[in-house]
């Protein structure tokens, strides 16, 4: 990958595509991960203004650690960058509260870290409203069109995807030349969802490396019995995530009316 010359296409896209919108800048959610750093940097390179968003909800202590360095870091490199924190916690448990108890606590469990998720985009779009800002994206081409992992309407809820043509490996690169924290870049991958330290590997059951090669291997049109052992194992796992979280990466099904049954009667 030509890097310097992607870094430069992505940046130019980014402005252009403000400045046509009418926007003045763009607001991100900083996580601490690799992929709101490498988003964030960009947006920061085009120049105009850019507010960084700190949203914990029962978040581990490394996780908003490494945002928070993170946010100085561009701070300390960029002056159009602002920060702010805003403390979900609270907003999270009282809604927890106000919602009824239900019978399997499993399937709470997942619609509350979904919820959080919520949360955090109904944020960003406060302030981007506030400001006339863009809310940028922070999905990779394997999570956004391969696996589907992301939260509808929550980090999936954005104006713009700077790096959704970016294969996971691809956004390490382009980290690496941008300057990221290697705190950063050396860090598990993780949604923080979940208010512990679980990875998106633990969560998968494969690594992004191994998805790419399953996402290309299924672009071939192959099957699973086409491989075999952990390959195997890898392409059906791919597979899974691809086919249940289609709804999130087609458009949403619209009920066309037969023009017949517009007209009147008769």
């Amino acid at each position: 990958m030509q890097t310097e010359k992607v870094v430069t296409h992505i940046v130019n896209w980014l402005k252009d595509y403000a400045l046509d919108a009418k926007q003045k800048g763009f607001v991100i959610g900083i996580s601490g991960g690799i992929d709101s750093a490498v988003t964030s940097t960009l947006c920061a390179k085009t120049g105009l203004k850019l507010l960084c968003l700190e949203m914990p909800i029962h978040q581990s202590e490394n996780q908003v650690t490494r945002a928070s360095r993170h946010i100085q870091w561009l701070q300390d490199h960029f002056s159009n960058v602002d920060r702010q924190l805003v403390n979900l916690t609270p907003v999270f448990d009282g809604l927890v509260a106000a919602l009824p108890a239900v019978d399997n606590e499993e399937e709470r469990f997942m619609s509350l870290a979904n919820t959080r998720a919520r949360l955090r985009m109904t944020s960003l779009y406060y302030f981007a409203a506030l400001e006339r800002y863009l809310v940028a994206g922070t999905g990779n081409k394997v999570e956004d069109f391969g696996v589907g992992f992301y939260t509808k309407y929550g980090d999936g809820g954005v104006d713009l995807s700077p790096i959704a043509d970016l294969l996971k490996t691809e956004v390490y690169e382009i980290a690496e030349f941008l300057g990221v924290n290697h705190e950063i870049i050396e860090a598990a991958p993780t949604d923080g969802l979940w208010g512990d330290n679980r990875t998106d590997e633990d969560q998968i059951g494969a690594s992004y490396p191994e998805l790419e090669w399953a996402m290309k291997m299924s672009d071939l049109e192959k099957q699973p019995d086409d491989f075999s052992g952990r390959e195997k194992e890898v392409f059906r796992i791919f597979k899974k995530f691809n086919s249940s979280n289609k709804h999130k990466m087609v458009p949403i099904p619209v009920c066309e009316i037969p023009e017949v049954l517009k007209s009147p009667l008769g």
